[in-house]
């Protein structure tokens, strides 16, 4: 009876013993996985509300420089082109007096931003001292216009007008932009929309 009983009180087994290990690894596979994963979308979350905020912010920008466009320094028309995927004007940035030469225009995938300050006496707009930015990275707009242009007539639901635009006929602009960082994994594209109603040549907006 009490060898049996020493026999009872023996360690684990060696079988068992590989089954308790099998089942802590896969608990610390599981675990460091789940770890894993929590990082991953709480980063993904942090950048897609951070590049949110930038877009917005972008937009604002675009929105308050385009709003305040007026006759360049030289005495041209305040809207130089009106395209689809650039959009040209002229307006004051730096509140120095003079009018800078604004375009905004996609390039590959970036949307950018060019610069001319006016200079010379006389002053003149030399294409060669345009400097440039870029304000938003992944645009995917496709088919979509980045630039839409509305007369006097827009109600809301007016079609856009047609290219090529008359500079002069503009009243309103809207902007839209799309952008995925990456096009093969979730959450998806991410729109985001403005329009600008021009200050210094608005009739009856």
């Amino acid at each position: 009876m009490k060898k049996e009983g020493k026999t009872n009180q023996r360690g684990m087994s060696i079988a068992e013993l590989i089954i308790v290990v099998g089942i802590t690894s896969l608990l610390i596979v599981a675990m460091g996985s789940f770890q894993r994963d929590i990082l991953y979308f709480a980063g993904f979350i942090e950048k897609g509300l951070s590049g949110t905020q930038d877009a917005r912010a972008i937009l604002r920008t675009m929105t308050r420089e385009a709003r305040a466009t007026a006759p360049s320094s030289i005495g041209a028309y305040p809207i130089f082109e009106a395209g689809n995927q650039s959009f040209t004007f002229y307006s004051d940035i730096d509140n120095d007096g003079l009018q800078e030469r604004i375009r905004y225009f996609l390039s590959g995938t970036d949307l950018r931003k060019g610069v001319i300050k006016p200079s010379g006496n006389p002053l003149q707009y030399n294409l060669a001292s345009e400097t440039f930015s870029t304000l938003m990275r992944d645009v995917r707009n496709g088919g979509q216009n980045i630039f839409d242009y509305y007369d006097t007539n827009y109600d809301g639901t007016t079609v856009a007008l047609t290219q090529p635009v008359s500079v002069s006929t503009v009243r309103l602009l809207k902007v839209t932009v799309i952008i995925d960082a990456d096009i093969n994994r979730a959450p998806g594209p991410k729109t985001f929309m403005t329009q600008v109603s021009f200050r210094n040549i608005k009739d009856n907006l």
